[in-house]
C-alpha cells in the first residue's frame, strides 16, 4: 500500500476514535447537576430563612411549606398539606413522587425555635461561605439539601427508579399534642417505607451521620412530708420532711444511674418548703418556708434521656424504686411523660451508613463516621426508627450555633452534603 494511503487510512481512524465519547456515568451527572444548582439552592435558602417560621407562628410555618410545597410541584411531586388544627400546630408538609423501586421517607421541619420577637429574623451572608440566620441548619439548610439532591437526580433521569414521600413537619421545635395526632402522618409514611433519611444537622460536622438518638422522657416528682417546729425533725412523730426526702431520691438517682452509658437525667425545676404552687404548664413554681418548720412539700421536674427503649424502661423502673424507699415519715410519687422515642443503634443503620461513607469517599468528599448519640438530640427520624429496615439521620446543611442567635451555616457543605445524598439515594435505587 503506498504511503500516502496508509497516511490518509491512520488520519481515518484517528478521526474516528476521537470521534467516540467515553461514557458518562450516571452518578457523574449527578454531581455535576448538584454543582449546577448551587445558586437555585442558595437562593431557596435565603427566602425560606426569611420567612419567619418559629413554631407558634402558624401563618409563618405554613408560608414556609407552601414555598417548599412549590419546590417539590416544580420536581414532579403531589403534595399535601396536613392542617395542624387538631394538634394545635401549623401542620405538616407531605410531598410524594413515583411507584417504583425502594421507599424512601425523606424526613425534614418547617419549623425553627425563633419566634416572630427573636432579633434574629433574616438571612445574612458573612463571608464567601456562611451565612447566619433562623433555621440556617436546624433545618431549612436541612431541607434546601434534601430538595437540591432530587433535583440533581431528576436532572440525571435517575429520579423515576425511587418511591419517595418526603414529610416536612410543622412542629419539631415544640410538638403539637396530642402526639399521636401529630405524628400520625410521619408514622403512616415510615410503615410504607423501606428506608428513612433525617436532614437534621446532626452535631454539625459533615464527617459524622447519626444512626441513633437518645429519646427523651419528662418527669415530675412530688413530695410531702409531715411540717412540724424544726426542733422535732428526726424524731419518729415527724420524720425528716419533704427536702431531705427529694434530697436522698436525686443523690439516689445519680448512684444508680449516672454511671450507665449513654443515659442522662437532670432535675431541671426544684421549688420545696411549706408549701409549694405550681403555675400553669408546670415549668414554674413558687415556694414558701421558714427555718424554723420541718418542710411539708417538694415539686421537682427534670428530664431523662434513652438510647433504646429498653434502657428507658430499665431506668424508669430502678426510678420508681428509689422513689419508693421513702424516709420516715415521708412519701413521694413520680410520673413519666415520653416524649421523642428512642432511635437505637442497629445493623440496618449501620449499613445504610456503610453506604453513604462509600458514596462519600468515592465521591472524594472524605470518610463519614457515626456521631456519638450523647452530641445529638432528639428529632422526628426517632418515630420512623423502627418501623423500617435502614435509617439514618444527620445529612443535612452543617454549621454551628443552633438554637442561638449566632446560628450559622457553612455553605461549603451545601454541595458537599446534596452530592452525598443524592448518590446515595441512587446507590439504593440499585439494590432492588
Amino acid at each position: 500500500m503506498c504511503r500516502y494511503c496508509l497516511l490518509v487510512l491512520s488520519l481515518s481512524v484517528s478521526s474516528s476514535i476521537a470521534q467516540v465519547q467515553v461514557p458518562v456515568s450516571t452518578e457523574e451527572v449527578i454531581v455535576q447537576q448538584v454543582e449546577e444548582s448551587y445558586d437555585h439552592a442558595v437562593a431557596l435558602l435565603e427566602e425560606s430563612v426569611n420567612i419567619n417560621s418559629g413554631t407558634l407562628n402558624l401563618a409563618g410555618v405554613k408560608a414556609v411549606g407552601e414555598l417548599f410545597a412549590g419546590e417539590f410541584e416544580d420536581l414532579g411531586f403531589a403534595t399535601e398539606w396536613i392542617d395542624g388544627a387538631p394538634f394545635n400546630r401549623a401542620g405538616h408538609l407531605v410531598a410524594s413522587h413515583g411507584d417504583k423501586g425502594p421507599k424512601i421517607l425523606l424526613i425534614g421541619h418547617l419549623d425553627t425555635v425563633f419566634a416572630a420577637d427573636s432579633p434574629l429574623q433574616q438571612y445574612e451572608r458573612t463571608g464567601e461561605h456562611f451565612a447566619r440566620g433562623p433555621g440556617t441548619t436546624d433545618m431549612k439548610g436541612g431541607n434546601v439539601v434534601m430538595l437540591q439532591a432530587l433535583r440533581a437526580l431528576r436532572d440525571a433521569g435517575a429520579l423515576d427508579a425511587l418511591s419517595i414521600r418526603a414529610v416536612l413537619t410543622g412542629d419539631e421545635e415544640s410538638q403539637g399534642h396530642p402526639v399521636p395526632l401529630r405524628t400520625a402522618a410521619l408514622l403512616e409514611a415510615a410503615e410504607w417505607a423501606n428506608y428513612a433519611i433525617g436532614f437534621e444537622d446532626g452535631d454539625g460536622n459533615p464527617s459524622t451521620a447519626v444512626i441513633s438518638r437518645r429519646g427523651t422522657t419528662g418527669w415530675i416528682l412530688t413530695v410531702s412530708g409531715k411540717p412540724g417546729h424544726s426542733s422535732q425533725v428526726f424524731q419518729p412523730e415527724f420524720g425528716y420532711g419533704a427536702i431531705y426526702e427529694v434530697a436522698r431520691i436525686l443523690n439516689a438517682f445519680r448512684e444508680a444511674l449516672s454511671a450507665e452509658p449513654n443515659l442522662t437525667f437532670n432535675p431541671g425545676l426544684i421549688a420545696g418548703g411549706t408549701e409549694v404552687e405550681r403555675a400553669e404548664g408546670g415549668n414554674r413554681a413558687s415556694s414558701y418556708g421558714k427555718t424554723n418548720i420541718i418542710a411539708g412539700s417538694v415539686y421537682a421536674k427534670g428530664d431523662l434521656r434513652t438510647i433504646s427503649t429498653a434502657q428507658r424502661e430499665a431506668a424508669k423502673q430502678r426510678m420508681r424504686e428509689i422513689v419508693a424507699e421513702n424516709l420516715p415519715v415521708t412519701h413521694a410519687e413520680i410520673e413519666f411523660i415520653d416524649g421523642y422515642p428512642p432511635m437505637a443503634p442497629s445493623d440496618g443503620n449501620r449499613a445504610l451508613l456503610e453506604i453513604f461513607d462509600q458514596a462519600s469517599r468515592d465521591l472524594g468528599l472524605g470518610s463519614v463516621a457515626a456521631v456519638n448519640p450523647r452530641n445529638a438530640g432528639a428529632a422526628d427520624i426517632s418515630y420512623a426508627a423502627d418501623h423500617v429496615e435502614m435509617a439514618m439521620d444527620g445529612v443535612g446543611l452543617m454549621g454551628s450555633g443552633g438554637h442561638t442567635v449566632d446560628e450559622m451555616a457553612d455553605l461549603r457543605t451545601l454541595n458537599q452534603q446534596s452530592k452525598r445524598v443524592a448518590v446515595l439515594l441512587y446507590r439504593l435505587s440499585q439494590l432492588r
